[in-house]
């Protein structure tokens, strides 16, 4: 029996799903350059040529990374309350999505930076831009709800301080203070203090922290 429309979108769905997660598990382990479409492909179980047929090839492949990233950090989730509130649980959900979503973040983190792949960040970054600015608006307006003199700045700011602490993270794994960090970043901007730690496996550390390399090299090892 022939497959219907909704059964055939349903598995081109599916493949290309398959894909972009093989190409960030293996964009993560041998670098963008390092990774070939046929190990991709190996690594999804799909031929070869369905990275033509559903992307177009290998660049058009690391721009749907690139924009799984954008969709993941513009899809977190906030609550309605006071400007408090609200910042509040933008902070956690970011929080959420470093501990979540780390091959993500190192392979998108490694993009940014690198000549070959930064053009192809720039155009996923221009086609999510409305979005992006609504999201930074909406930051700016709780900084001005606030009270704060320069809400645009301060938008920056928290950005700068939360993307600081997922590059950390990505970095050194486990030795890295994740929930400790979360706890300063509360008290910085003045926000009460979490009554319960995220519901993550990382465990809060005791004494002083040292984050090492070695954590996400055990990470990579165990995953």
């Amino acid at each position: 029996m022939a497959r219907s429309e909704d059964q055939n979108r349903l598995a081109r769905q599916r493949a290309k799903e398959v894909i972009v997660q093989a190409a960030i598990e293996v964009f993560e382990e041998r670098g963008v350059s390092g990774a070939s479409i046929a190990e991709i492909t190996k690594r999804a179980g799909v031929a070869q040529g369905l990275v033509s047929y559903h992307f177009g090839g290998k660049d058009q492949l690391i721009s749907a990374v690139i924009d799984r990233w954008f969709e993941t950090v513009l899809g977190l989730p906030s609550v309605e309350g006071t400007p408090d509130e609200v910042l509040a649980s933008i902070i956690d959900a970011v929080f959420m999505a470093t501990a979540y979503a780390v091959p993500l973040q190192r392979v998108v983190i490694a993009m940014q930076q690198q000549p070959a792949t930064r053009r192809l960040f720039a155009e996923s970054e221009e086609r999510h831009d409305d979005a992006v600015t609504v999201a930074e608006d909406a930051v700016r307006e709780l900084f001005r709800a606030r009270g704060a003199a320069d809400p645009a700045l301060e938008e920056v700011m928290l950005r700068s301080v939360l993307e600081g602490i997922f590059v950390k993270y990505s970095v050194y794994g486990d030795t890295y203070p994740l929930e400790d960090s979360r706890m300063w970043v509360h008290d910085l901007y003045r926000l009460p203090a979490p009554t319960e730690p995220l519901p993550l496996s990382v465990l809060r550390h005791t004494g002083e922290p040292r984050p090492r390399a070695r954590g996400a090299v055990r990470d990579d090892t165990a995953g």
